[in-house]
């Protein structure tokens, strides 16, 4: 074979330059459309989402009830807690759960030895120092009867005594008797004479003495007899009873059983009647007062309630408030019987309004899926809500009457601007 037929045959230049061109051509034009696509793309995220799967209501101009949804409980209205006032050891149950108590009926009885060996002692000390008082109280009297004896006797021995010096005057002066008698009666007399001012001067100053001392005298009996009625009346807490008459709920019941001062022996229910306790979301603690009205569903019957106290603890983002039966309240009632209801709030009052959905969760009422007129795609769009209940969303911009909104739930419309709606 020669070497000539091996020979390489070069391109033409102008060849080459054509190939270039067209292939930098090519790849622009798909840089341009990749570019277009990804920046339409962007623009305008969508998802296909099957008609039969979402909730779709309309905008109107009505009216919002401004109402918040109520979840509660029969409760008595009024309920008494049986505390031992003295612990010991259980000796009689005279009461069980469930029985009708009338006011002062005895229930259960405490045995505690301790307690009654320390009450003996204390009375005795007691009754020891009012008895002291009173002897005191008693010496303050015979003083006073004793000075008043005396200052007497000394009066009766001036009148004695003058008639007395008079007389033997006369006789001394006749020689019938001695002149000694005579001065000895005088003498008596003047001695009398000057001691009964003494006297008075310290029947006085005792006297005031025993008026200050009295009134101290009588406060402190007084006070040694309320602590002894004390100091008796704590073996008659040893001795359960109700306060009230009611229903029993709860009572301890086994004999022997050891209980503290204080414990939590037992219920009383009076017959005071029954109330709703009931939760309430935190978001309207600002807005729900006393003297507010509900209702609620009982028995297949509606029934009026208005809230009576409002508690503002708030655990585990709800708060509670008692709300009683406005009128008679259902026959029947059960503690713990369970009630739903809804609150008003503050009244009807005309809105542009929407229905509440599950959409509000994922937006937080910042916007929604608007559906076009065609009703084949949805847009998103910003709006702004007022108050809202469990059924209704107060509209206060965003969206007019007739607009079709998706009310359902937003899980795989958080990241779109557009919904289509297929068959």
């Amino acid at each position: 074979m020669s070497v000539d037929m091996d020979r390489k045959v070069p391109r033409s230049a102008r060849r080459n330059r054509r190939i270039m061109i067209g292939v930098g051509s090519t790849l622009a034009l798909g840089a341009i459309v990749t570019l277009a696509v990804a920046v339409i793309g962007g623009a305008q995220r969508s998802v296909r989402t099957p008609m039969a799967t979402v909730t779709i209501d309309t905008v109107e101009a009505g009216v919002f009830h401004d109402l918040t949804p109520l979840r509660g409980k029969i409760a008595p209205h009024d309920t008494i807690y049986l505390d031992a006032l003295e612990g010991g050891q259980v000796a009689r149950v005279m009461a069980h759960a469930g029985d009708m108590v009338s006011a002062g009926q005895p229930l259960l009885a405490f045995r505690n030895t301790e307690l009654e060996l320390d009450v003996l002692d204390r009375e005795g000390r007691l009754v020891e120092s009012i008895t002291q008082l009173q002897t005191y109280e008693k010496q303050l009297e015979d003083t006073r009867l004793s000075n008043e004896k005396a200052a007497a006797e000394i009066d009766f021995n001036i009148v004695r005594l003058s008639r007395a010096a008079a007389r033997r005057s006369e006789l001394a002066a006749a020689g019938d008797i001695p002149l000694e008698v005579s001065d000895q009666l005088k003498d008596e007399l003047a001695y009398d004479t000057r001691l009964r001012p003494l006297q008075a001067q310290s029947d006085a100053r005792q006297e005031s003495l025993r008026v200050r001392q009295l009134p101290e005298v009588h406060a402190e009996l007084a006070s040694l007899r309320q602590s002894l009625a004390i100091t008796r009346g704590k073996l008659d807490d040893l001795v359960v009873k109700a306060p009230v008459a009611g229903q029993l709920t709860d009572l301890v019941r086994n004999i022997g059983e050891n209980h503290n001062r204080g414990e939590r022996l037992g219920e009383i229910v009076p017959n005071t009647g029954f109330k709703v306790e009931a939760s309430i979301d935190e978001y309207y603690l600002g807005r729900v007062r006393a003297g507010q009205t509900a209702i609620a569903d009982i028995d297949d019957k509606t029934w009026k309630l208005r809230v009576e106290r409002v508690y503002p603890q708030v655990k585990d983002s709800v708060f509670t408030v008692d709300l009683e039966f406005d009128g008679a309240a259902p026959p029947g009632l059960l503690p713990g019987e369970a009630v739903e209801g809804r609150l008003s709030l503050g009244g009807d009052q005309p809105a542009l309004v929407l229905a509440a959905g599950p959409f509000l969760e994922r937006t937080g009422g910042d916007w929604v899926m608007v559906v076009d007129p065609s009703g084949r795609h949805a847009i998103r769009r910003r709006i702004k809500i007022g108050r809202r209940n469990t059924e209704q969303v107060e509209i206060l911009d965003g969206l007019k009457p007739g607009d079709r909104v998706i009310t359902s739930d937003y899980a795989a419309f958080e990241h779109v601007d557009r919904v289509d709606l297929t068959k």
